[in-house]
Parts: structure tokens; C-alpha cells; sequence
């Protein structure tokens, strides 16, 4: 088995395990802004669609940290295109970011069973591992302030599709660095 097949078995493998067990109170809310769903079903290749989800998680991660408030003009200007932040309590938001992405992981496994030599895969999994890390580090202390069980249990299912993703970039093989001139690098000439 090469390792492109490896990695997709192993993602495919890590996305069962991450399948939530229990139902939640807020599956009934729709974890995109419909400007945000546009956005998706716009955005058709792989790595960008995946930069969508996590634009989409980093918003509810701006709301939950108070972070909203700084830049004014800015948030007026995303606005445009990606609608008014989203809005609800802690547990709905972190709701909203597990489900974001197990969505994220959904679609990665989707290029993967049609193209599993895609070369976005692998770029798209260390981006979202990355975002997933950085959003984590981010909400982890809101974790000791859960009021509820069922907040409790949305950061739960956040650690660990986070954490399903995490040790799926993991497995990835490592990056290969592509081979170009430098520029003080002069072309050879021949004689």
C-alpha cells in the first residue's frame, strides 16, 4: 500500500472515530451564515474551500473571544462578503466550529475517495491542522467556564474532530520542497 493510500485510509479511519456518539441540542442550528454557504458552494477546489471553513470557524472564534470589537472598519468590510458575524451563546459557537469541522474533514474525504492522488489533499489537511490547532489554543479557556452539559459536550465533539485532524496531517508524508533556481542561481551555459 503506498502512503497515499495509507493516508486516506487513516483519514477515512480518524473521520469514523469522530462521528459524534451523542446528539446535540444545537444540531438544529445551521452552523454557516448564508452568506458563508454561498461562499462554500462557490468555492470548488479543494485548498480554498477548506480556507472557507476555516475563515467560517475563525468568525465564531472572534465572537467568542470578544476579539470582535477591535477593528471596526474591518468587520464592516468582510460584512460584504461574508455576511454579519455569527451570533449565539459560547455553546452554540463551539457547536458551530466542531461541526464546521467535521464538514472540513467530510470534504477533504470526499476529493480523497474520488482522487486520492489529488495534490490539494495533502495541502489542505496541514491547513486545517494548523487552524485547528490555533483555534483550539484559542477556545480551550472558554472550556473551564461551561455552563452547561451540553457545552461541555460541544467542546468535547471541537477537541476532538481538532484533534482528528491533527493526527491525520500527522500521518501525512512530509512535505516535499519544490526544486526551482534561486535567484543568485545563474542558468548554465553550454560550449
Amino acid at each position: 500500500m503506498n502512503a497515499r493510500a495509507s493516508l486516506i485510509v487513516v483519514t477515512g479511519f480518524l473521520l469514523m472515530l469522530s462521528l459524534p456518539q451523542a446528539t446535540s441540542a444545537f444540531q438544529g442550528r445551521d452552523h454557516f451564515t448564508p452568506q458563508e454557504v454561498d461562499l462554500i458552494k462557490d468555492t470548488q477546489i479543494l485548498d480554498k474551500r477548506i480556507e472557507v471553513f476555516i475563515r467560517a470557524a475563525d468568525r465564531r472564534v472572534l465572537v467568542l473571544t470578544g476579539t470582535a470589537a477591535g477593528d471596526a472598519k474591518q468587520l464592516k468590510k468582510d460584512a460584504e462578503k461574508w455576511g454579519e458575524l455569527p451570533a449565539g451563546n459560547p455553546g452554540e459557537l463551539i457547536s458551530d466550529i466542531a461541526r464546521i469541522f467535521d464538514e472540513a474533514i467530510t470534504n477533504i474525504d470526499d476529493v480523497s475517495a474520488r482522487d486520492e492522488k489529488n495534490p490539494l489533499i495533502p495541502k489542505a489537511l496541514r491547513r486545517l491542522a494548523a487552524a485547528a490547532s490555533r483555534i483550539v489554543d484559542q477556545v480551550k479557556p472558554l472550556s473551564t467556564r461551561s455552563s452547561s452539559p451540553t457545552e461541555a459536550s460541544s467542546f468535547d465533539q471541537l477537541m476532538e474532530n481538532a484533534d482528528s485532524i491533527v493526527q491525520a496531517a500527522g500521518k501525512l508524508p512530509p512535505e516535499v520542497a519544490k526544486k526551482g533556481k534561486s535567484k543568485e542561481e545563474k542558468p548554465r551555459t553550454t560550449n
